[in-house]
């Protein structure tokens, strides 16, 4: 089956001016502003979607189109196995922040369709399908704030700094995309929940750290039954919330501390408020670094939730940032809990680290490829878009971070497209909601790593990464009817999509 490619991706793909050559450990951008987009490219023909993203900068989500071929005796020959399934995939997308929005919102009304369809559209744009809300305020709100400041649960609202200044921002990406899906992470309970970390139950009056006070508890767990519902209400469905974002750090302009101790006795609150709503939203544990064994007392942290049946009956899964540790903790997790989920939902590039050779090919490996080989379900990354100055943002927050797009504070139209824009296009746009992760075996190469699904539709999608300093052939087998060859740049990133409904 032979389609036609005509969309608007390859708007995207004018070349970066690159500087430095370090890991993503460390090193700064030096990158000029691509272009804005263009005229609309020529159509792309072929049997194959393909998507090529590479840390030199001359391919950027570079679209081909290729035809079938004979693979079938090739030794670089990749088999697709349909039978051999996985974990299902629910989807990429970045966070929309307060501050995401202000930038957004800074723009024209053509400008910001235009960047969210290439961003949001499953046919036209990179497809991206799911996003991360904060709940209430974070550091990249637009002030400090829950959605219960007034002492009392009678009082919750969500505060007009969302509805003016978030809410247009989610109604369009949903007018562009009904299907996305959204998880919501609180920052900080209201205030007068709060307690000393040493004593929950003494007063604490400070965005920054305390505790939940175990007297609280149901009022919490009240004010996610009245957040899920408003934003149901106002037409953005909530497929999942995390109970705190990151539990163990103490630091951050809104923060809450709260062991698995913690969680473990307000889940036990929160799922049953949720059941009596009506709410299937789903609940997620931990969501932070995978070195929690750093923190004292806080081994075993999401594993310890699950041993509490009582407990681990309203927790769907855990949820994971990669500011310490490695990725590969998710092996521990997944084999002491495989009948729980697991979820990637966040990362940061900015100055100290920020290397778009590096980030592009690291992230990609460690994050997307790590997550999703480990039963992962979903990657959520930060910031769609800040400005040039990494702004707005919290005093106390990140002032160094980048968004996924950085746009001109000088013109709120002039756009520059960072690595973690790529990474997720590269996954969103081939691995459609709902995938599942199929087997694919066979070929090795040193520096090769290749993950295959099956989308609803029937499609497949085969994602690799050539980390290698030269480029790599791989011969893509599904049957003798739909096979293909391709040959990956050096340090590159290949995504593609073949078979029924992979029409545009």
């Amino acid at each position: 089956m032979k389609f036609t490619i005509n969309n608007n991706l390859r708007l995207l793909t004018c070349p970066l001016l690159l500087a430095g050559a370090v890991c993503c450990s460390s090193g700064n951008d030096g990158d000029t502003p691509a272009p804005g987009p263009g005229p609309d490219p020529s159509p792309v023909t072929g049997d194959v979607l393909a998507y090529v993203t590479s840390a030199d900068g001359n391919r950027l989500f570079t679209e081909e189109g290729l035809d079938y071929s004979k693979v079938s005796m090739s030794p670089y020959r990749v088999t697709i196995d349909p039978s051999t399934t996985y974990q299902t995939v629910d989807g990429f997308g970045p966070a929309i922040t307060g501050a995401t929005c202000y930038n957004l919102l800074q723009m024209s009304q053509a400008d910001r369709t235009a960047i969210l369809r290439k961003c949001f559209d499953p046919e036209t744009g990179a497809g991206f399908s799911f996003i991360r809300v904060h709940i209430g305020g974070s550091d990249f709100s637009m002030d400090e704030y829950t959605c219960c400041d007034r002492e009392g649960i009678e009082f919750f609202a969500i505060p007009a700094v969302e509805k003016d200044g978030i809410f247009p921002v989610l109604k369009e990406i949903l007018e562009i995309n009904p299907e996305i899906k959204i998880m919501g992470s609180p920052w900080s309970c209201p205030k007068w929940m709060k307690g000393t970390v040493a004593d929950p139950s003494k007063p604490y009056d400070s965005w920054t750290g305390g505790r939940l006070n175990p007297a609280y508890y149901d009022d919490y767990a009240e004010y996610f039954v009245q957040w899920v519902t408003e934003m149901e209400e106002n037409g953005f469905p909530i497929y999942a919330i995390t109970m705190q974002n990151e539990p163990l750090n103490k630091g951050n302009s809104m923060s809450l501390y709260m062991p698995w101790e913690d969680q473990l006795a307000f889940v036990k609150k929160l799922g049953p408020a949720f059941r009596k709503a009506g709410i299937d939203t789903k609940i997620l544990c931990y969501d932070h670094n995978y070195n929690y064994d750093n923190v004292a007392g806080q081994q075993n942290y999401p594993l310890n939730i699950y041993a509490d049946a009582d407990a681990a009956q309203w927790v769907d899964g855990s949820a994971w940032h990669n500011y310490g540790g490695s990725v590969s903790e998710l092996d521990n997790i997944r084999a002491a809990a495989p009948d729980k989920t697991i979820y990637f939902t966040e990362a940061s590039i900015g100055t100290w680290n920020y290397n778009f050779e590096s980030c592009v090919i690291d992230d990609f490996e460690s994050i997307f490829l790590g997550t999703l080989s480990r039963y992962g379900k979903g990657v959520l990354l930060w910031n769609l878009m800040l400005d040039d100055k990494g702004a707005p943002n919290r005093p106390g927050g990140c002032t160094t971070c980048y968004g996924a797009i950085e746009i001109s504070s000088s013109d709120y139209k002039t756009l520059k497209y960072n690595s973690h824009y790529y990474d997720l296009a590269q996954c969103a746009k081939v691995i459609r909601p709902g995938a599942v992760r199929i087997g694919a075996s066979g070929y090795t190469a040193s520096g090769l790593t290749y993950l295959a699904f099956r989308n609803p539709d029937g499609s497949k999608a085969f994602v690799a990464l050539n980390r290698s300093a030269g480029e790599q052939t791989v011969a893509v087998y599904e049957n003798a009817d739909r096979s293909f060859k391709y040959t990956i740049p050096a340090k590159s990133i290949a995504s593609f999509r073949w078979g029924a409904g992979a029409e545009n």
